[in-house]
């Protein structure tokens, strides 16, 4: 009689644990689909080589889920104990355990952006990517100018700046390659460096988009016609990539450099600058024209030129409105959509067939060449004009 009392006790108390389990498996299954804790989004970073325990109590301690023991038996129960990835995640509110864990499964990390703007130097880059959050280890130090592709590229917590930089790399190969396939016909450029070279120029000209295209035929006309090309901006990089600070002088101007364009008869021998993809298209498919010249308009795009003498008078009202006096309604220039780039910027200064000697005397005092700004000095900004240009189109 006992022995039948000691089985159905047995067997009752056997029951009743199968339902408490049954219970309790029940429980959790609900419980790792109901809403978690949290209240407020919510950014963790899990460490590569963190192990399952670690990384439920760190969640915990988020309020991102309400139990660690449950998430962690809710993650070696389904069989992704293992599978749990490294990385930066943002929770949102009520997030469950169940969508917490498959989150780390499909590593569903947070994209981060860095956006390099175009005309920057390697220098300016490699500055921007030692300040941006989340990028780690050194930046390696063959960069030239003009290697990179200015453009925002997203990156993940951990990336390192050498992965970072070596897609602008082959962002730029890829970029070049394929506008150089597409250039223009009877272009005088003899490779895509040489592109390059006058894509920064281009790029340094102007911060007016629409202006990009005029701008790079104006350069391609006086490569054509043997002028030099006289940018302000590769007398600068010159002699201190990084920028003056200051105004140009007459020395500047005349001072010998590989890059002075104002000296040299040719292309500066590298781009003094890395530049957008949109200044390397307007080079390899410049906007047709028959200018020669530009200067500053005083709202931020610049007056063409065919000839001398309609730049000279341009350069004149440029002078007026550098000095700010009022003109007439019907002379005022249309406003140009501007960029985030100067309003008025050295502009390049036309030149003559044989250059005259920087210290030769200056004739009447006329208008500063393309893009110069005059400013009351013990010494001008620039030679005349007029003086230093002979008296032709050419």
């Amino acid at each position: 009689m006992w022995r039948e009392r000691l089985i159905t006790g047995s067997l009752s108390l056997i029951a009743a644990l199968l339902a408490i389990l049954i219970g309790v498996y029940l429980w959790s299954l609900s419980a790792v689909n109901a809403p978690g804790p949290l209240t407020q989004p919510a950014t963790v970073i899990i460490k590569s080589g963190t192990g399952l325990s670690a990384i439920a109590r760190q969640l915990q301690q988020a309020r991102i889920v309400s139990n660690d023991l449950l998430f962690e038996w809710e993650a070696r129960r389904n069989g992704q104990g293992r599978n749990l990835k490294p990385g930066e995640y943002r929770f949102e509110p009520g997030g469950s355990i169940s969508a917490v864990i498959e989150k780390l499964i499909n590593r569903d990390v947070v994209k981060r952006f860095v956006t390099i703007p175009e005309g920057l130097v390697t220098t300016d880059i490699l500055r921007t990517l030692a300040a941006t959050e989340g990028l780690v280890g050194d930046s390696p130090d063959d960069i030239t100018d003009g290697d990179l592709l200015p453009e925002t590229y997203s990156y993940e917590w951990g990336d390192t700046k050498v992965a970072v930089i070596e897609r602008m790399r082959r962002a730029r190969e890829t970029a070049l390659q394929d506008l150089w396939a597409k250039r223009a016909a009877d272009l005088p450029l003899e490779s895509p460096e040489e592109a390059m070279a006058l894509a920064a120029i281009v790029e340094k000209e102007t911060g007016v988009a629409a202006e990009r295209g005029k701008v790079a035929g104006v350069f391609i006309n006086r490569l054509k016609k043997k002028m030099r090309l006289q940018s302000d901006p590769t007398v600068i990089y010159g002699i201190n990539p990084q920028g003056l600070g200051r105004d140009l002088t007459r020395e500047d101007l005349a001072a010998p450099s590989a890059f002075n364009t104002y000296v040299i008869d040719r292309l500066p021998p590298a781009p003094i600058c890395h530049p957008g993809r949109a200044a390397i298209a307007a080079v390899l498919n410049p906007e047709p024209t028959d200018a020669l010249y530009f200067v500053a308009d005083g709202t931020g795009g610049h007056a063409f030129a065919a000839t001398l003498a309609e730049h000279n008078r341009n350069v004149a009202r440029w002078r007026k409105v550098d000095a700010g006096v009022a003109l007439p309604p019907e002379k005022a220039a249309k406003p140009t959509k501007t960029s985030a780039k100067p309003a008025v910027k050295p502009i390049p200064k036309p030149a003559p067939a044989k250059p005259a000697s920087p210290k030769a005397p200056a004739k009447k005092e006329s208008a500063p060449p393309p893009g110069s700004k005059q400013k009351a000095a013990a010494q001008p900004l620039f030679p005349p004009t007029v003086g230093e240009l002979p008296q032709s189109d050419n």
